[in-house]
């Protein structure tokens, strides 16, 4: 399999723990969203992901799969061990409401091309870019925190990591990227602490990819 990653990339983050959870080998095929005006919006790149983003995974017989939490979701139907979602229908909808959480409220409204929209179309400034992003991080914070009011972990949701952990971990590096707090939510740090000491965690950092600087 290739994956269509950025180093940097909360999305593509998220799927390269996730292949390594599952322990499944694949190539990396590096897209740099900076250089050149963004590699991503090249045609080339867009006919395999007409949205022009990453990630993307090109599966062993050639199919291209966008959007992160597709292809998790498609990894986890086509490698179900170890799993990534409970069984139990209910806890399984509690899991995915968390990870929806960051991909579809926290990350859209701090993704690269919305601050670049709001810089370069809107007028702001640095300054107030930052605050839209630490506003949208610490309400999206403090909602995860809620959500695992009733949960003992160490994961978030469990004993064993799972989907809410994989779009956890880089929505966390995120946050410290952008000096956004984090000490009050204890839970996720908690679940935090528990998932990086995982090989699948460690190995997928943005510092640990050959694309990193």
């Amino acid at each position: 399999m290739k994956l269509s990653t950025y180093f940097r990339s909360s999305a593509a983050w998220r799927v390269r723990i996730a292949l390594g959870l599952k322990g499944v080998a694949w190539t990396p095929d590096f897209i740099h969203l900076l250089r050149g005006g963004g590699e991503q919006l090249r045609p080339e790149y867009r006919t395999r992901n007409p949205t022009g983003l990453v990630p993307t995974l090109e599966t062993d017989d050639g199919a291209a799969i966008a959007q992160s939490l597709a292809i998790i979701e498609w990894l986890e139907e086509t490698h179900p061990t170890p799993p990534l979602l409970p069984g139990d229908p209910l806890a399984r909808a509690r899991v995915r409401a968390f990870a929806l959480t960051i991909a579809c409220d926290i990350h859209p409204l701090n993704n690269l091309r919305v601050l670049r929209y709001l810089g370069r179309e809107m007028g702001q400034d640095q300054a107030l870019r930052d605050r839209w992003y630490a506003h949208w991080i610490a309400e999206g914070l403090a909602a995860l925190e809620a959500m695992l009011a009733d949960q003992s972990g160490p994961f978030c949701f469990g004993d064993a990591p799972g989907l809410a952990d994989v779009c956890l971990i880089p929505q966390l590096g995120n946050a410290r990227r952008m000096r956004c707090p984090v000490e009050p939510y204890p839970k996720l740090l908690r679940a935090e602490a528990a998932a990086c000491v995982l090989p699948a965690f460690a190995d997928a950092a943005p510092d640990r990819q050959p694309d990193a600087g």
